[in-house]
């Protein structure tokens, strides 16, 4: 997983799966809205930290997770991995998931 904490006056913790880095998803809103998408951007400006490009582990990405939620930050989080450590750690629940082309997402405001 690759992790990029953005220091702002409430630091957003940015999370994705490795293997989505670089990616969009695209679905057409529900409901008939004719011309919108819900869309992914999975960019590697906002998911990579420039001083530490190299995806991490599960247990470091958990560690990371710990500790921001301890300090009231803001999580953007995608992909079955990601999605799954923020369950588990209880940052999110299942109700907070969401997902386009199947691929599982949450933002969170703590």
């Amino acid at each position: 997983m690759f992790v990029n904490v953005i220091k702002s006056y409430r630091d957003v913790v940015a999370v994705c799966d490795k293997e989505l880095l670089g990616k969009k998803f695209e679905e057409p809103v529900p409901a008939g809205v004719r011309g919108l998408v819900r869309q992914l951007d999975v960019k590697e400006n906002f998911y990579k930290n420039s001083e530490n490009p190299e995806p991490m582990t599960e247990e470091s990405v958990r560690k990371i997770m710990e500790k921001m939620q301890e300090e009231d930050a803001t999580f953007n989080l995608i992909g079955k991995k990601s999605v799954k450590v923020a369950l588990e750690l209880g940052i999110i629940t299942e109700e907070n998931v969401g997902k386009i082309q199947g691929i599982p997402f949450a933002l969170v405001l703590l």
